[in-house]
């Protein structure tokens, strides 16, 4: 439409999601084969710095991601985002959600489909 301002929900990929098996021996092949930065780990992932993407090695919590990657697009404000993209007809796998706090900042997460039956990912890095 002319004389509209399109503004953009997504505004990058902020981090890559791999599953993986036996989460010990994923870190230590992206680690020592691949010389991946390791940024922190908990039980059940691994976070990388891949020259500013994050890589994520997760064990799957759900059986929808036990194949291929995800992609986890960056968007300023989950809440709107979702909200625009839902408009849009996007189908959503859940609602935004918090998925760690870290000093000041939260991530939150929330998951879709494409139209190929892929499940990516919305991801927010806000304040508290």
């Amino acid at each position: 439409m002319k004389g509209e301002r399109k503004v953009k929900t997504i505004q990058g990929i902020k981090q890559i999601g791999i599953p993986v098996r036996d989460l010990s021996r994923a870190i230590a092949f992206y680690q020592e084969k691949l010389g991946q930065t390791p940024l922190f780990t908990t039980d059940n992932m691994a976070f990388f710095d891949c020259h500013g993407v994050r890589l994520l090695l997760t064990l799957p919590e759900k059986g929808e991601f036990t194949h291929g990657s995800v992609i986890y697009f960056d968007v300023k404000d989950i809440h709107v985002s979702y909200k625009e993209l839902k408009k849009k007809g996007v189908s959503f796998v859940d609602e935004p959600h918090l998925i760690a706090k870290m000093d000041d900042t939260e991530t939150w997460m929330v998951f879709f489909m494409d139209t190929e039956g892929n499940t990516q990912a919305l991801m927010s890095e806000m304040r508290s």
